[in-house]
C-alpha cells in the first residue's frame, strides 16, 4: 500500500513522521475552500478535509491522507487571512480570548473515506502594538489559519491551550495514526 499526502504543508508531513511515516508521494488537492453561506467552523472544516481527500486521484493500492485546519472564534471562520491587515484583525479579535482550533482529518481508500474531528481549545494573549507589528513583519501569518502557528514565533503569544498540539500544527498524531490503522496501513510496523 502506498500512502500519499494531499497536503503540501511542511508542518503535516514532519507530523507525519513522528509516527515514523514518510508519504511515498504527495498530491494536493485542488478546490474551492470558501465556506457556504451560514455553515459552522467544525461541519466546514470536516467538509473541507472530506473533500480535499476525495479530490486527490488514487488508484485501489494507495491511501490518502488530507486534513484542514480551522481557527474559529464563536461562530466566525477565521481561515488563511488574505493579507497583513487582515492578520492584525484577526490576531487583535482573538487577543485576550479563547478561541478552537479545529483539525479534521480524511483517510480516503478503495470506496471509503473515514475521518476525524478534534477541537482544541486556544488562548492568546493580548498584543502589544510591538509585538503584533513584529510579528506581522516577521511574514510568519501568511498561509496560516486565523494569522498564526503555534509552533512559530506566535508560541510566545499562546499562554495555554487544551487539547492537542498536534493537532494546533496541523495535524493531530494519535487520530491520524488510529485512522491509518483502521485503513489497514502498517503504523507501528503492524500490517493489514
Amino acid at each position: 500500500m502506498k500512502l500519499i499526502l494531499g497536503s503540501g504543508s511542511p508542518r503535516r508531513k514532519e507530523l507525519l513522521a513522528q509516527l515514523g511515516l514518510a508519504p511515498d508521494e504527495v498530491r494536493t488537492p485542488d478546490i474551492d475552500e470558501t465556506p457556504r453561506k451560514g455553515e459552522q467552523p467544525r461541519p466546514y472544516c470536516a467538509r473541507m478535509a472530506r473533500e480535499k481527500a476525495m479530490a486527490v486521484p488514487r488508484s485501489d493500492e494507495e491511501i490518502v491522507l488530507c486534513a484542514d485546519t480551522t481557527v474559529a472564534l464563536g461562530r466566525r471562520i477565521m481561515g488563511k487571512p488574505a493579507d497583513e491587515k487582515e492578520a492584525a484583525a484577526f490576531l487583535l479579535a482573538m487577543g485576550g480570548r479563547r478561541h478552537k482550533v479545529i483539525t479534521a482529518v480524511a483517510v480516503a481508500f478503495g470506496d471509503r473515506v473515514l475521518e476525524s474531528v478534534v477541537v482544541t481549545d486556544v488562548k492568546m494573549k493580548r498584543l502589544s502594538d510591538d509585538e503584533l507589528n513584529t510579528y506581522l513583519a516577521s511574514g510568519d501569518w501568511k498561509g496560516k489559519a486565523g494569522g498564526y502557528g503555534i509552533q512559530g514565533p506566535a508560541g510566545a503569544f499562546i499562554p495555554w491551550i487544551q487539547g492537542s498540539y498536534s493537532a494546533v500544527m496541523g495535524l493531530p498524531v494519535a487520530e491520524t495514526a488510529n485512522l491509518l490503522l483502521a485503513a489497514g496501513y502498517p503504523v507501528y510496523g503492524e500490517t493489514s
